[in-house]
């Protein structure tokens, strides 16, 4: 399999190391002193840019016809925009806030413990994150997307980074040193708390997870998800 990587910092040059290991050819390694050349002859396109990047890289997939996993966080405005271009062109398209199998793991859990804890009034759910000091985005793609799957299984109606109102879920971002990414979701009452946590050693499993897509959208059209990926609906 031939791999475009756009965006060839710290996370795509850990994707190229294990693209590499598993058999597959990378045909472009593109930074913001690069150009495109190379991506029509690519089989798909790993994004791991920054926010400003995605929105044309993703383009320029569609348009070379190239299926395209996006792990960028931080321009999701501009996310219906991409399904749209990607049916309009036939293209094949996954964007993840965390493609960690374990992430996606811990997606599903949160999903299924929100629905229970949907039913206990005494109980207030809370987010943390935590990342290294270079991440551009607060909160992170994986914490809106663990509060997401509150949302969408309670009666919660938002989050955010302030102090809650009723039914929003607040969310802490801390930035600390070199800490790849721990997130956690914890259920408060008066009388005791339930915690579920899932902590990431270092960037092979967000990684191995983007790879491990690509070689799975390999020759189809759709705008997909991890869930689909992993066989987890």
């Amino acid at each position: 399999m031939k791999i475009a990587l756009l965006g060839y910092g710290k996370m795509g040059q850990v994707i190229e190391r294990i693209a590499l290991e598993r058999g597959h050819e990378i045909v472009l390694k593109k930074d913001e002193n690069n150009t495109f050349d190379g991506l029509s002859t690519a089989d798909v396109a790993i994004d791991f840019s920054v926010p400003t990047a995605a929105v044309p890289n993703i383009s320029n997939c569609f348009h070379a016809n190239v299926p395209v996993i996006s792990g960028t966080t931080g321009w999701l405005e501009h996310y219906d925009e991409m399904v749209a271009l990607c049916t309009v062109k036939n293209g094949g398209f996954i964007s993840s806030s965390n493609f960690s199998l374990g992430v996606n793991i811990f997606f599903e859990l949160n999903e299924y413990l929100a629905k229970i804890m949907s039913k206990f009034d005494s109980y207030k759910v809370e987010m943390e994150e935590i990342h290294h000091t270079q991440k551009l985005d607060a909160p992170s793609g994986t914490a809106i997307s663990l509060a997401k799957g509150v949302i969408e299984n309670s009666s919660y109606t938002n989050w955010t980074l302030e102090k809650p109102e009723a039914k929003q879920i607040h969310i802490e971002a801390k930035r600390i040193g070199t800490v790849p990414g721990t997130h956690t979701v914890t259920y408060n009452s008066v009388v005791d708390a339930i915690e579920i946590k899932h902590t990431a050693h270092n960037r092979e499993g967000f990684a191995l997870g983007a790879v491990i897509a690509a070689e799975w959208i390999i020759g189809k059209q759709g705008v997909f998800t991890m869930k689909d990926v992993l066989d987890l609906k």
